[in-house]
């Protein structure tokens, strides 16, 4: 009796531990092969329509998902992009909590320093922004005086810093773009600086808004591109693989309405 007792007892442990192994290797993302699938985080900052934001389901959307989707189905690998928000985004992939930004990032030679990036997949520039009755703010040279609304450590903060000095309290820094845009419609600022699509697509969604556009020739083209940690070649060459693919076949470009020439 004691020996079927402990044969049993043997059978079950042995069934039990089978049962958690299958368990294991279905969250870890198997593919078959005895291998556990990489699966990448992505980090992003969904107030920056059209590149990312949410839709009426609380889906993360815009050209950047589509963009790192069309990368990931031509290189076969997974992701799962998370908001968390702007500055987040830098701070977490220096952790090491995420793996790459996805998040209309502007490739600068200040953030070479510290991340690498993918070659560009947008081209950009700034805009001023300025109330629709506006008559006295005609370029950026006009707002030395000014209180300038920008979104926190971008280029466009650091375009008002040109301008008025690096530690002008009359420059007022938020979290994203439309809080900037909304504080010149609220008279708090005289006027905003901000991502031309950015701003384009805020006024097509509020054609209301007493707001108005001012290009300036002194703004310098920008490009975006993914961000990856310092040194993580291995992520930035698949990204890099896969955004020349979906450049070559047209995906991009379908993606980001953009005729690539750079």
């Amino acid at each position: 009796m004691k020996k079927k007792s402990l044969l049993t007892i043997l059978m079950m442990l042995t069934a039990l531990s089978m049962i958690l192994a299958a368990c294991g290797t279905a969250e870890n993302g198997s593919n078959g092969s005895g291998e556990t699938a990489k699966k990448y985080i992505g980090g992003t900052e969904a107030t920056f329509a059209p590149f990312i934001y949410l839709d009426d389901k609380g889906t993360i959307s815009g050209i950047d998902p589509d963009v790192v989707k069309a990368i990931a189905e031509e290189m076969g690998f997974e992701y799962e992009l998370q908001n968390v928000g702007w500055e987040p985004v830098f701070s977490k992939l220096t952790n090491g909590e995420i793996d790459f930004g996805a998040a209309g990032i502007t490739i600068t030679e200040e953030r070479k320093e510290t991340y690498d990036f993918t070659e560009p997949y947008w081209e950009s520039t700034l805009l001023l922004i300025v109330p629709e009755d506006n008559t006295d703010i005609q370029s950026l040279e006009d707002i030395k005086d000014k209180k300038v609304a920008v979104q926190i450590n971008t280029t466009s903060h650091v375009a008002a810093q040109k301008v008025l000095g690096q530690t002008n309290a009359n420059i007022m820094a938020y979290e994203n773009q439309p809080l900037a845009y909304q504080e010149v419609i609220n008279g708090t600022a005289d006027v905003a600086i901000g991502d031309n699509a950015v701003i384009l697509e805020y006024l097509k969604n509020n054609p209301d808004a007493p707001i108005k556009t001012i290009e300036d020739p002194s703004f310098e083209k920008e490009y975006y591109g993914l961000m990856v940690k310092k040194g993580n070649t291995e992520l930035l060459n698949l990204l890099n693989e896969g955004l020349k693919k979906i450049k070559e076949n047209g995906k991009l470009a379908e993606i980001t309405g953009q005729e690539i020439d750079f």
